[in-house]
């Protein structure tokens, strides 16, 4: 099956974090695959090194990687930086660095809440005062995609700090979106359903858990990295560029479900 070619991500200068691994990797795998300048960051050097040489081998070679953690905001904000002195200003942020670790409240202290949020919120609002001072001085648009979960929407439990953490993305996008709008900067939400990925899969699938979601879901297949890698294409790109301060949700019909599962 063949997907569509967006032109104007062509030589594109794409920041993605946590792009070492899971849906991250994909996207760095799609973004390269139209021809963008990809940098991206994660805290697993050796999957990292192994991306760039997969996609050297394939051809693509506009690439930079650093490992980096996203809850040291000043080694972010650095990296950042140099991509845009390096090749220019960063026209696409993907704030896709998360983990959604299990924890029930009982379990929850002032420095694990604090991390839950380091990891799935803080480093977004960050990037993207980097980059948006970058096309500001540039003089440029640019779009800023920041990776939500309909997890909050289902009141999924054990997983309150990830919950809070993705259900205030939605609200900072919507804000950013107002405040960046008029240097013609695009603020939306990439929401993910149940995907599959590496660490789902060592972590909790199993036969009986990939039953219980395509059973929810409206569409009866289990979703995986490229669903989400594709629709952030979109968002992206000029083909999009009408398009702010929205959650575009990709789950295949989960989010229809109000109870919690």
């Amino acid at each position: 099956m063949s997907y569509t070619p967006y032109p104007s991500l062509r030589d594109r200068v794409v920041f993605i974090s946590g792009g070492s691994s899971g849906i991250g990797a994909e996207l760095v795998r799609a973004f390269a695959a139209q021809g963008s300048r990809v940098a991206f960051c994660g805290t697993k050097p050796d999957g990292g090194k192994a991306l760039i040489d997969e996609l050297n081998q394939a051809g693509h070679t506009q690439l930079m990687y650093e490992a980096c953690d996203v809850r040291d905001i000043p080694a972010l904000q650095a990296y950042l930086t140099r991509v845009g002195t390096a090749w220019g200003p960063i026209r696409v942020l993907v704030n896709n660095a998360g983990r959604d670790d299990r924890h029930s409240l009982d379990e929850l202290t002032p420095e694990y809440w604090d991390n839950c949020l380091n990891l799935n919120l803080r480093h977004q609002v960050f990037a993207t005062q980097t980059v948006a001072r970058q096309l500001r001085e540039a003089k440029v648009g640019g779009s800023v995609i920041n990776m939500g979960s309909i997890s909050w929407m289902r009141g999924r439990p054990n997983l309150i700090g990830y919950t809070a953490s993705k259900a205030a993305i939605s609200g900072m996008t919507r804000t950013l979106a107002r405040e960046l709008g008029v240097d013609a900067i695009r603020v939306n939400a990439l929401v993910p359903g149940a995907i599959v990925t590496e660490r789902q899969t060592a972590l909790w699938r199993n036969p009986e858990e990939d039953q219980k979601f395509i059973d929810l879901q409206c569409l009866k297949f289990r979703l995986d990295s490229a669903h989400v890698a594709r629709s952030t294409l979109f968002l992206a790109a000029d083909d999009s560029d009408g398009i702010t301060g929205q959650n575009l949700i990709v789950d295949a019909g989960l989010a229809q479900v109000s109870v919690a599962g």
